[in-house]
């Protein structure tokens, strides 16, 4: 008899002091959580500091560009090319480890948006000579208009949809096309920038398919913005 509750009474201690624990246990597991909760969000991730290189190599492309020598067109389209290949690989790794933060959402459209227009202001500066078209002044400006146009138009739209409701801002939200207009966009801008290097045998090719590529994109760029718009209005009217 005396022998069961002194066992019970160890098993009622032994309990006691596994609660304790669990207890003690949860406590600092809550308090780290509440601690990560508050805490800010880290502002500089390494999504985010891609995307500042690719803002601060704005300037960079701008001073090649201009540059004599054989290693300026290389140099500059190494540039271009590497923002290119940044703005895809921020994004992914935004993605796959969590380090998106509202700063690098703000920052990537608008990074994005400065290094094609100063390429595109840079490239009309300096008309390309195609053997189809020869030296014609307009042949990049007319895309260029309506590219930067078009992007202009957007980030309106898309600053106006985030003070509506969730269904409008959807309704913006980058698709299928918008992404192929990005891809034929910076494949033409890099074999445009190529083309300016006169070591190239095929430069002439460089200049035709790149030009060319220039008016797909910018004909994606103006089809997407009507497929916005389009989406935009719909809701509206509902």
């Amino acid at each position: 008899m005396g022998s069961d509750a002194g066992l019970g009474a160890r098993k009622r201690l032994v309990a006691g002091v596994n609660g304790l624990a669990k207890e003690a246990v949860n406590g600092v597991v809550s308090k780290e959580e509440d601690q990560a909760a508050a805490a800010p969000p880290r502002l500089l991730t390494l999504p985010t500091v891609l995307t500042i290189g690719r803002v601060a190599a704005v300037p960079l492309l701008m001073s090649t560009f201009y540059m004599e020598g054989p290693w300026a067109a290389t140099a500059t389209t190494g540039i271009f090319l590497a923002a290119a290949v940044t703005d895809w690989l921020d994004g992914y790794i935004a993605r796959k480890m969590q380090l998106g933060t509202p700063f690098g959402a703000f920052l990537d459209p608008v990074a994005d948006k400065l290094m094609v227009a100063a390429t595109l202001v840079l490239l009309c500066t300096k008309p390309l000579e195609t053997s189809l078209l020869g030296n014609g002044p307009w042949l990049l400006t007319v895309p260029s208009i309506a590219i930067i146009g078009r992007e202009i138009t957007m980030s309106a739209v898309r600053e106006w949809a985030a003070s509506q409701n969730g269904k409008v801002l959807e309704a913006v939200a980058v698709n299928n096309l918008g992404k192929w207009k990005t891809a034929t966009q910076m494949t033409a801008l890099t074999l445009l920038l190529a083309s300016r290097d006169p070591s190239l045998p095929a430069q002439g090719a460089l200049v035709t398919s790149g030009a060319a590529l220039l008016y797909v994109s910018a004909g994606l760029a103006i089809w997407s913005l009507v497929v916005y718009m389009r989406n935009i209005w719909r809701i509206l009217l509902k």
